[in-house]
């Protein structure tokens, strides 16, 4: 129950093929530390992107999105281009052509949790609320912190399993587990 020696504990994860939507995402959690690729010493001329699973299986939605992503990348290969006509090349041309990159820009991105914060984080990236790609990436870690430290993570993941009762009310309980307010009703 004393939680606070987990902090000396940590799991550093090298993390691929996720896009800056993720990432905005995962670094909200505040006692980690993150080294994530770089858009202003890279050229994202290129870039590969995520097409969310909703997107993925529509048709016209897939065809709107990768047309969409085609054009952004035709204007930034263009307004590198016309940097390099103006003088300016390298970090200082990508700096501000890359305000024009989608958050489904494919990144890397390395982050060190102690297993405190990891907890913390699988109670809220694990639960059916959290949005589907930082869940798969939670679930993952949760996988890889298992196996190498069941004894902490036996029981870890959405705060529902934690607590036995969904916190997050009835507009939207994934139906896994029984309400808080008809758990207090029942105790």
């Amino acid at each position: 129950g004393h939680e606070s020696v987990l902090e000396h504990v940590k799991f550093t994860f090298a993390i691929e093929g996720v896009s800056r939507s993720l990432t905005h995402q995962l670094v909200r959690h505040r006692i980690a530390s993150y080294s994530q690729q770089s858009q202003r010493y890279v050229k994202e001329e290129d870039f590969d992107y995520i097409i969310p699973p909703s997107i993925e299986k529509d048709e016209i939605l897939k065809k709107n999105f990768i047309e969409g992503i085609e054009k952004i990348k035709d204007v930034y290969k263009k307004m590198i281009e016309r940097y390099k006509e103006m003088g300016v090349e390298g970090e200082k041309a990508n700096q501000d052509a890359r305000y024009i990159l989608p958050n489904a820009t494919e990144t890397k991105i390395v982050v060190t949790m102690n297993a405190r914060e990891l907890l913390h984080f699988f109670k809220v990236r694990c639960c059916t609320r959290a949005q589907w790609e930082i869940r798969e990436l939670a679930y993952k870690m949760l996988e890889i912190c298992k196996k190498n430290l069941p004894a902490v993570f036996e029981k870890a993941g959405p705060k529902c399993v934690f607590l036995g009762y969904c916190p997050e009310g009835e507009k939207f309980t994934c139906g896994r587990y029984p309400l808080k307010k008809d758990v207090i009703k029942n105790g």
